[in-house]
């Protein structure tokens, strides 16, 4: 019989962790190569718990007469989404980075406790800490052979066998065999024998291949080893390679089973082996130890390469997103005439937003589940829409809607939040909505010197929201792929919070971001407004050295009816009229009758 309820699955890891005498096991959202997405087979945090956001961790203790026995783990972004998806009176809920998994079990967990964890899914740094917290206890982390929720998970998914494929130079700008040849260079500078690559878009990046073995990512599923001499090896099932596929790596990549690349791995004795901490499993720096392998510690050198497009990818992402923008632009005028009749719900809404994309024929995919916000659900940054969930968007209510498409030439997301008519907005909501205009424009606005990093713009995006006592708990914007992930590093604009990943890497021309910030009322609503954009170099007349900018390179209207216009600046107005110029330039010619009517009069100037 198959366990229908998380309460059920829970005692049957219990069971299962009992019998392996373990005293505990931490569940992560996490697969093998640390992706944020995960294929449907690794999505154990999820089938345990009910969560279904993309980051967070669980603790289960196995004595369940302990209090608290359980905990879940999540950052800002989900405080509100924790509490509706997972059942209080079986995890008490913890807040990141205000506590974290090894200082919980250093207070709850038995004196002398075997923790238990899948060296697969997590990071070799995080395993260090938690061992050196339970040890000081007397306890041990135990890194276990097979995953226990896949003993007692029935009917789990099996990884996807889809065929990889091959994704044309045209879009990608630079031949394999060049890239190749840059990380060869990378590993003789720095005597080295290899580089295993473990994150799934950088496989995809490197090789110039594509997949459909995680939802809304393009990626396969792989590993690579790539050597000084030029040659790699690709790991990945043998039915995933098409006779395409072996034609277009040719004989510098031997494809070799997925299943063999622990053997790979062990191969690499004596030799001087670089792995990335933040993307490779604490399994494969075990298995490379135990080899004889020599470590250095080094991030994965197709990381930046990816993240600086290159004029054939810029040119492919603003063709896609000229084509994106149209496709929304439909939806927003199909929203102002649905919505206000009070039937319109949030799953329905976005379902029409993918109708509205799957018109263009190139589309792919979504680039991540639409976050379709009505009311309250907005209030929830990362709210993930379903059928118990669903709410009808009400008149004289805010709807937050963020999504993007996945285009062969391009990566899109964008957030819009609409006034649900038909009376005037609430004077609040304009405040609101006006404070992150304003931040959101700053930062399209915003001119600084070379080596600026990601922290040392957000301030920009939250001033107007500080100087009335408000802020938003999630970063201003993310990093972008070139048909991969929507979140891509290692770029970020966010507070600087302890070294957190991205903040302090220095912003490069031909990185794309994402500007979205945002405010959230809880149980009342949201408000986000995003682009995404491209730095640039920005000539300025007697500067005293080398300036970069944004070139915005998203153009759909903004919800103008939430606008206080007094709280605007000229030059912010200039900004508007000038951005909603610009929308009408490149979307106008994709339409046609009552939607064409609809975009002039939301790009008239304010």
């Amino acid at each position: 019989m198959l366990m229908n309820t998380h309460e059920a699955r829970l005692d049957a890891l219990r069971k299962e962790l009992k019998a392996r005498g373990l005293d505990g096991f931490v569940i992560p959202i996490s697969d093998e190569h640390m992706s944020e997405y995960v294929g449907a087979y690794a999505q154990r945090l999820e089938w345990l718990t009910g969560f279904g956001g993309s980051a967070g961790t669980a603790v289960v203790l196995t004595d369940a007469t302990l209090s608290p026995a359980a905990a879940m783990f999540v950052d800002g972004r989900y405080t509100l989404q924790v509490r509706d998806q997972v059942d209080g009176r079986l995890y008490a809920y913890e807040s990141v980075p205000a506590t974290s998994v090894p200082a919980w079990l250093a207070q709850h967990a038995p004196k002398g406790a075997r923790i238990g964890y899948d060296a697969w899914l997590h990071g070799s740094r995080w395993a260090e800490a938690v061992e050196i917290t339970l040890a000081a206890q007397g306890g041990a982390l135990i890194a276990v052979e097979g995953n226990p929720i896949d003993a007692v998970w029935e009917d789990q998914p099996l990884p996807s066998a889809a065929p990889a494929i091959v994704h044309p130079d045209q879009f990608t700008g630079e031949a394999s065999e060049a890239k190749r040849a840059a990380v060869s260079e990378w590993l003789s500078a720095r005597n080295l024998d290899a580089t295993v690559i473990t994150a799934l878009d950088s496989i995809a990046w490197l090789l110039n291949i594509r997949g459909a073995d995680v939802d809304r990512t393009p990626v396969a599923l792989s590993y690579v080893i790539a050597r000084r001499d030029g040659t790699a090896d690709l790991f990945i099932a043998g039915e995933k390679v098409t006779d395409d596929v072996r034609r277009h790596l040719g004989n510098a990549v031997t494809v070799r089973e997925r299943a063999a690349f622990v053997e790979g791995l062990r191969e690499l004795a004596g030799k001087r082996v670089a792995v990335d901490p933040e993307r490779a499993v604490s399994a494969i720096f075990e298995e490379l130890r135990d080899a004889g392998a020599t470590l250095v510690e080094e991030r994965d050198p197709t990381v930046l390469p990816k993240a600086v497009k290159n004029p054939v990818e810029q040119a492919g992402h603003r063709a896609a997103q000229g084509r994106d923008a149209a496709a929304v632009t439909r939806f927003l005028h199909w929203l102002a005439l649905e919505a206000p009749k009070g039937e319109v719900t949030e799953l329905s809404a976005a379902a029409k937003l993918q109708d509205f994309r799957a018109i263009d024929p190139s589309l792919r995919d979504l680039s991540f589940d639409t976050i379709s916000g009505a009311g309250p659900n907005g209030a929830s940054p990362h709210y993930r829409v379903s059928e118990e969930t669903s709410l009808t968007l009400e008149p004289n209510s805010v709807y937050l809607v963020d999504s993007g498409g996945q285009y062969p030439d391009g990566t899109t997301d964008i957030t819009r939040t609409v006034w649900v008519g038909p009376d005037a907005p609430f004077a609040e909501v304009k405040d609101r909505f006006t404070r992150v205009l304003k931040g959101h424009i700053a930062l399209a606005l915003a001119v600084f010197p070379k080596g600026t990093a990601g922290s040392q713009l957000d301030v920009l995006a939250r001033h107007a929201l500080w100087q009335v006592g408000l802020d938003y708990a999630h970063g201003t914007g993310h990093g972008v792929g070139s048909f991969l992930a929507v979140h891509e590093g290692p770029q970020r604009i966010a507070k600087s919070s302890g070294g957190q990943a991205g903040t302090d890497q220095p912003l490069l021309p031909g990185m794309f971001l994402s500007n979205e910030p945002g405010y959230y009322k809880t149980g009342e609503y949201g408000i986000r407004i995003e682009n995404l954009i491209l730095v640039e170099k920005r000539e300025i007349a007697g500067s005293d050295g080398e300036y970069y900018g944004f070139e915005t390179l998203t153009h759909v209207p903004i919800e103008r009816r939430l606008v206080d216009t007094a709280l605007l600046s000229p030059q912010e107005i200039a900004w508007w009229n000038d951005y909603h110029a610009r929308v009408r330039e490149i979307v106008a010619p994709q339409l046609e009758g009552e939607a064409l009517a609809w975009l002039e009069a939301q790009c008239q100037p304010l």
